[in-house]
Formats: C-alpha cells, structure tokens, sequence
C-alpha cells in the first residue's frame, strides 16, 4: 500500500495520540512514582510531537 505524504502524516498523529494516551494512563497505574514521572514526562514529549504533526496537517489541508 502506498500512502502519500498526509496519509504519512497522519499515520504518525494517530499512533502519537495513542502513545499519550497510554503513557498517561501507564503513570496513573504504576506504583514506581519515578517509572509514573517519566511515563508522564514521556507523555509531554510525545504531546509535542502530536502538536507538530497536527499543525503539519493543517498547513498541508489548508495549502491545497
């Protein structure tokens, strides 16, 4: 299967999405508070992206 450029593009929002949620709900379950610190640090990181992704999709939805 070929996927163009958006379709990349949003692959990799949907699966940063995904990784959000479980590293949110991972620091929530855990006992280990530095194993939930850095599961919510991850959680940030990981945001980020997302945001990026998601702002590289709306450019590339809006220029065309």
């Amino acid at each position: 299967m070929n996927m163009n450029t958006r379709d990349t593009i949003m692959k990799k929002l949907l699966d940063a999405q995904e990784n959000v949620r479980d590293y949110e709900m991972f620091a929530k379950q855990v006992q280990d508070q530095e194993v939930a610190d850095t599961f919510k640090k991850f959680a940030e990181e990981v945001g980020m992206q997302a945001r990026k992704l998601q702002s590289l999709i709306d450019k590339y939805d809006n220029g065309r």
